[in-house]
């Protein structure tokens, strides 16, 4: 439950659309339902502005299915993150609206319109690594960021990025998504002002030592602003993001308003 459904329960009870009873027995399940198997948080929205995500990896079709119809009740634009063709298809038989974004393995459930605020930059070094980018640039889309996609600029074609210079820099945050040795995020990381948040991928040979090399790299970077999520840790890296870019965002409009009374 959010904010704004917190306040329509309470308008009921004061208008008599609803009895105490009937309010109380719904406050009961606000914080928290309890499924047997999951505990689903209904309260995270209201503490963070986003329901609460579930990660499907290692969860049964049934168990997908249930924690779906229990947050669907109570909230929109839910996000089930590594979500394969066949959970998709299993949430879409429970009658929830959703819509699938298979290239991020993500599912939007109840998916509703979002003001999009800020700016922030996805990159990805290589067509390879696209799959984890879009698990960040779907997260972020959804929690209702502007996304700039910035894909296959990798180092070892440097002009490539270097032609996209001008969109980078005017990212609130840039999500950098690499594998291999994971140097496009350090080279990010000299070119801006923002923050850059490094996603070493499990992209590449076997001395990559599937993502740890190019974790290893990011985190002994040489650009002062790069900080690094876990491998292939889209998600995290577009939730980081969010936070950001909407406080830099929140800030910049507060820094227009001040403006704009000192010239009044």
């Amino acid at each position: 439950m959010d904010e704004n459904s917190l306040r329509k329960l309470l308008e009921e009870v004061r208008n008599g659309a609803i009895d105490l009873d009937g309010a109380l027995y719904r406050l009961k399940k606000l914080p928290f339902e309890d499924l047997g198997f999951a505990r689903v948080d209904n309260h995270r929205c209201m503490r963070t502005g986003v329901p609460e995500v579930i990660f499907c990896q290692g969860k049964t079709i049934s168990q997908i299915r249930g924690i779906v119809e229990a947050l669907a009740k109570r909230h929109a634009n839910i996000l089930a993150t590594r979500a394969g063709q066949e959970v998709f298809e299993a949430i879409r038989e429970t009658g929830v609206e959703s819509e699938y974004h298979e290239m991020a393995r993500i599912v939007v459930i109840r998916p509703q319109p979002v003001e999009k605020i800020g700016n922030i930059a996805v990159v990805s070094a290589g067509t390879s690594d696209i799959p984890v980018a879009e698990e960040a640039a779907v997260t972020a889309d959804v929690l209702g960021n502007r996304v700039k996609r910035i894909y296959d600029v990798g180092v070892a074609g440097i002009h490539r990025l270097i032609d996209v210079c001008d969109d980078l820099l005017q990212a609130n945050v840039a999500v950098v998504v690499a594998g291999m040795e994971g140097a496009l995020a350090s080279v990010v990381g000299g070119l801006v002002s923002c923050p850059v948040i490094g996603v070493p991928t499990s992209v590449g040979y076997g001395a990559s030592f599937g993502g740890i090399a190019a974790l290893l790299s990011m985190l002994n970077s040489c650009a002062s602003g790069v900080s690094v999520v876990n491998i292939d840790n889209g998600f995290g890296a577009g939730y980081q993001a969010s936070l950001i870019n909407k406080r830099a965002a929140g800030m910049t409009h507060k820094s227009d308003a001040h403006a704009e009374v000192e010239a009044g």
